[in-house]
This record gives C-alpha cells, sequence and structure tokens, in this order.
C-alpha cells in the first residue's frame, strides 16, 4: 500500500499507444491542470518536467504500468517519484462524466490518492520474462500449427511421398523436409506438394 503524502499533489496519467495525458489534483482532489504528452523519450522528458513546475508532487498514479505505461513509469521512477498502477476509470466515475483523457487522468489521480485499486508496478525484469514466456509460447503455438498444416497436406499427397514422410515423428519430419528437393520430381503435383511442405 502506497499512501499519497500529506500536503503533496497527485498526478494521474492516463496512457495510450502514442500519448498520455497527465492531470494533477490536489491533495483535497481538486483538479489543478492538465496536459498531453507523446510516448517518446521527448515526451516523457516534458511529462516529467510538467509534473515537477505544478507544485509538489507526492504520488503519481500510472494506467498500465506494464504496457503503454512503462515508458513514462520508468522515466517517473528514475526521476525519483513515488509511482503506483491504478486500473481504468470506475465505472461508476466514467457513467457520470463520460469518458475522456483528462477525466481518466484525473481519476487516475483520484484513485492514486485515495489508494482505490492501486497496486506497485511490476520490476522491469518482470516484464521481462513476460516478454519471452510470451515468445516461447507463441513460437510452441506456431510451430504446432506448422506441423499440424504438414500433416494434413501429408493426407492427400502423392502415395510416394505420403508413405516416405508420414510415419516420421515432428522433428524427424522436419529435418527431413528441410532436405528434400522438389525440383528433382518429375510429376507436377509431386513438386508442388513438396514445395509447400
Amino acid at each position: 500500500m502506497t499512501v499519497a503524502r500529506p500536503g503533496l499533489n497527485v498526478a494521474g496519467i492516463d496512457t495510450h499507444k502514442d500519448s498520455l495525458h497527465i492531470g494533477i489534483i490536489s491533495p483535497v482532489g481538486i483538479p489543478i491542470i492538465d496536459h498531453e504528452f507523446a510516448c517518446t523519450a521527448d515526451g516523457y522528458s516534458a511529462a516529467v518536467t510538467f509534473i515537477t513546475d505544478h507544485g509538489p508532487v507526492g504520488l503519481v498514479g500510472v494506467e498500465g504500468t506494464s504496457s503503454y505505461g512503462t515508458g513514462i513509469t520508468r522515466r517517473l521512477q528514475t526521476a525519483g517519484y513515488t509511482v503506483v498502477e491504478v486500473y481504468g476509470g470506475r465505472p461508476s466515475s466514467r457513467r457520470n462524466n463520460g469518458k475522456s483523457d483528462p477525466l481518466d487522468a484525473y481519476e487516475a489521480a483520484r484513485a492514486a490518492l485515495a489508494d482505490d485499486g492501486t497496486s506497485t508496478p511490476k520490476d522491469e525484469r518482470t516484464n521481462i520474462l513476460r516478454g519471452l514466456h510470451l515468445a516461447a509460447r507463441s513460437a510452441v503455438k506456431a510451430r504446432t500449427t506448422a506441423i499440424n498444416q504438414m500433416r494434413a497436406i501429408l493426407i492427400s499427397a502423392p502415395e510416394a511421398i505420403r508413405e516416405k514422410y508420414r510415419h516420421l515423428d515432428s522433428t524427424h519430419l522436419v529435418t527431413a523436409l528441410a532436405v528434400c528437393r522438389p525440383a528433382t520430381q518429375n510429376d507436377l503435383i509431386a513438386v508442388t506438394t513438396l514445395t509447400t511442405l
């Protein structure tokens, strides 16, 4: 649990792929100022300067610290700010006020101020491991899909090709097909089948 420091302003950041919107509120939740910045190195620097220039800020609530908010979270932590992860605007607030980047930024600041649904941002090493896990899972899925396609093609392949390859396990099948030479075949269907495989 990270609590806002008494007497200090709180900033909230609504993040998107190409932009982020910052809203700063007073220690009692009154909006002070908001502004939009690009999700670039220069944009992050300008955002930190913006927060610094508008009174002492004791806490920053950022949406998506492990996705679109990763860059600004890193920059704020390097600048010495305490950052908490906040989750998208509360449904009741969106029903009452609608959806807009400034409103979402102020809502993120209020959530941080109230410690409402906040958490500590994940360590960057966790994000790296997450990326490796996603890449590995994607590679396994793609490999499985490719092997299933090869097996499906072999079902209707010319008999000589089917008999040569269908009993091989996946590893040996891939190895054998990688060194096959479709152009050495005389039959157009065999050439096309082996090329596809």
